[in-house]
């Protein structure tokens, strides 16, 4: 299996942008039918983590997004034909130590959770911090994993 790579926006090819942007429209606004922009001005602040097959299709992705005192893990996504074999959980470890590396000062990671991801989550340690809310009328609850110093 190939590795993760990390990039900054800027160091994105168009290529691995186009195959980032056609993974997440794909899942998020196709297959869970959310009418939304996808596409937002987080992501030319954000560092970007995806898995590519050998032919360059983005299989699962992440993106980390800087703020004060702590780094927001979003978007992320695996790739249909890549769930059910680990890529979830590869995603989510790299994610959390790419955050830690790459903002070491942050105090906690926060996420965004889909509801029914929550046990999944809780795995890795994040815990809930918000009441599940309808955000593009699907559940999510916020969650939090705090970063020992």
């Amino acid at each position: 299996m190939n590795e993760f790579i990390q990039k900054t926006f800027s160091e994105l090819t168009p290529t691995e942008l186009f195959e980032i942007y056609r993974l997440r429209v794909a899942v998020f606004v196709v297959e869970q039918d959310c009418a939304y922009q996808e596409v937002d001005d987080a992501d030319q602040v954000a560092q970007h983590l995806f898995l590519p097959d050998a032919a360059g299709h983005v299989l699962a992705y992440a993106r980390l997004i800087p703020e004060p005192r702590q780094v927001r893990i979003g978007r992320v996504v695996v790739a249909p034909s890549a769930r059910r074999h680990g890529a979830g959980h590869e995603l989510v470890n790299t994610a959390i130590q790419a955050a830690r590396t790459t903002y070491p000062q942050a105090q906690r990671i926060v996420i965004q959770a889909q509801a029914y991801l929550q046990k999944f989550y809780a795995s890795f340690g994040f815990q809930p911090v918000s009441d599940v809310y309808l955000d593009t009328g699907i559940p999510h609850l916020d969650m939090v994993l705090p970063l020992a110093d």
